[in-house]
């Protein structure tokens, strides 16, 4: 009997101990000495996006509807939602640069993943280096990524009496009083342009006069009718009213001639070197949205990028795919954001 009694005790104190072990192994693993539990929510918050999307996406627009940045938003949107099986929706918020719907997109709608902003030059780089109190600063975007990049041309009228940009930039010098320009804003996209050619040719530009529009689709029919000397938006911008005859390229603002506009001279062509500001759309989230979504959409629009269906439909709105995502359009950004900052400072837009 007593073999067998102390057999029992053993038995017992052995799974006493045992069951001890794995107390201890759990508390340990809760304090980050294991693996094992951090993974496991790890693998639960993956899983909790498997399914995104799950209902309808709204796709914020901060312009207004027409200009280069709805239409790529709205080709990025039949082409994601056909892959993803959910509507997105284009919700055109424009106002104050981009800002009205940038803030609406960041810092009022939900980080679920369910609110996208479609991003553009004015409403990130250049809204933040346009003012020390800007209401939407880099560090309000998870940035997914961009989509396309088009070159800025700047018209007039089609019966304005330049006949190239080299004397439009004369004129411009000897007369800046009467240079009137349309803008979003007054750290718009066109703002930036304008200054910075200014500034390349020594003109003054505090001197001349911003005519603010709410984007391309208003501002362009205001230079053709006569209401404004010059605009500065994009190839696909432009297009419509230059084939129509009632605007005038004088010149396309890239190191070489866009494919689009081939018999157009470059700024540089026309004497006017060193001038570089771009343009480009993409999309971005608010802060705390989570990671797989932002990966989603990013990895999605890379997809896209290799259609030819969707490169196709681009190529009718005049632009061309060039794509960034995750950490490099993150890059991309902040070194555009520098650059703009000191042209704002310099010529004064930064307020």
């Amino acid at each position: 009997m007593l073999p067998l009694a102390l057999a029992l005790l053993f038995l017992i104190s052995g799974c006493g101990a045992n069951s001890a072990k794995s107390g201890a192994g759990a508390s340990a693993g809760a304090g980050g000495e294991t693996a094992v539990p951090a993974a496991a929510p790890a693998a639960s918050a993956s899983s909790a996006y498997a399914d995104y999307p799950n209902r309808p996406i709204e796709y914020v627009v901060p312009f207004s509807a027409g200009g280069g940045v709805d239409l790529v938003a709205r080709t990025v949107a039949e082409g994601l939602s056909k892959e993803w099986g959910q509507p997105i929706e284009i919700v055109n918020k424009p106002g104050a640069g981009g800002a009205t719907g940038a803030q609406y997109a960041l810092k009022q709608a939900s980080n679920d993943g369910y609110t996208v902003l479609a991003d553009n030059v004015a409403s990130t780089t250049m809204l933040q280096a346009g003012s020390a109190a800007a209401p939407v600063l880099l560090s309000d975007h998870e940035f997914a990524a961009r989509v396309v990049t088009d070159a800025p041309v700047f018209v007039v009228a089609a019966d304005a009496p330049w006949k190239d940009f080299r004397e439009f930039s004369d004129w411009a010098k000897a007369n800046p009083e009467k240079l009137t320009w349309t803008s979003v804003g007054p750290a718009g996209f066109s703002t930036f342009a304008v200054a910075e050619w200014l500034k390349a040719i020594g003109a003054d530009f505090s001197k001349t006069r911003m005519v603010a529009t709410k984007g391309a689709s208003e501002s362009l029919p205001l230079v053709a009718g006569g209401n404004a000397v010059l605009a500065v938006h994009t190839v696909n911008e432009t297009s419509t009213l230059v084939k129509a005859g009632k605007l005038k390229v004088l010149a396309v603002l890239a190191p070489e001639r866009s494919p689009y506009y081939p018999d157009v001279p470059t700024t540089a062509e026309q004497g006017v070197k060193d001038l570089s500001v771009s343009w480009w759309t993409g999309m971005s989230f608010p802060k705390g949205t989570p990671q797989e979504i932002v990966k989603k959409w990013a990895d999605g629009v890379a997809k896209l990028a290799q259609d030819p269906d969707f490169v196709a439909k681009l190529k009718k709105l005049q632009v061309d795919p060039n794509v960034l995502t995750g950490q490099e359009f993150t890059d991309f950004v902040n070194k555009e954001a520098q650059y703009y900052t000191g042209l704002a400072t310099e010529t004064g837009i930064r307020k």
